[in-house]
């Protein structure tokens, strides 16, 4: 079981605590894949939805709280690492 992190009266209570070895305070369990978007987005890109897949598309990009069009672009790019040519 993982150690509760403690309250802390001051700040440097607070920075004294950050100084230590934190691995007994962490569940690796909950942590997430990141993924991080450098380059620029210079091109543009028209495409015609039908209303319910466009629905369907916003509400999966709800559910991860991202802009739906940053959810087809990353849909895009998996389906390229999944099956490259």
């Amino acid at each position: 079981m993982k150690k509760k992190v403690p309250v802390f009266k001051s700040d440097q209570e607070l920075e004294d605590f950050l100084e230590q070895d934190l691995t007994d305070y962490i569940d690796l369990k909950q942590f997430k894949t990141a993924s991080f978007e450098f380059l620029p987005k210079t091109e543009h890109v028209n495409l015609r939805f039908s209303k319910p897949l466009l629905a369907a598309v916003k509400l999966q990009a709800k559910k991860l709280s991202i802009p739906y069009q940053r959810y087809i672009r990353q849909q895009i790019e998996q389906s390229l690492i999944e099956n490259p040519q």
